[in-house]
């Protein structure tokens, strides 16, 4: 018979032992639970930037655009100044030009 308990001695764990084990697999629990809940917030966070990233590309297509459009106004506005400038020239010329052959005209009697 001894050998009998023997083995059921080996089948069998101690309450103490067992208590033991379970709170140190609780214990574990609680510690992969807590880094879980870590990894969870920091995807979360994550993914948050990732949408804030993506937001920040879609406005900066956007302002691309905008500044294209913008670039191209302005290149329109100055050339209409440069035009005007040169109409201004132009009347300021024929004038004078004028001017002089009345001059010319006068000095040589033609009225």
């Amino acid at each position: 018979m001894d050998g009998v308990n023997e083995v059921m001695e080996q089948e069998y764990v101690l309450m103490q032992v067992h208590e033991e084990f379970a709170k140190r697999v609780e214990e574990e629990n609680g510690r992969q639970n807590h880094r879980l809940k870590e990894l969870e917030d920091a995807l979360t966070r994550i993914t948050q930037l990732v949408t804030a990233v993506e937001r920040l590309a879609t406005n900066m297509e956007h302002l691309a655009k905008e500044q294209e459009t913008q670039g191209k106004r302005l290149q329109t506005l100055e050339a209409k100044d440069g035009q005007k400038w040169q109409q201004v020239v132009s009347y300021v010329i024929t004038a004078l030009v004028s001017i002089a052959i009345g001059f010319i005209a006068r000095s040589l009697g033609l009225q």
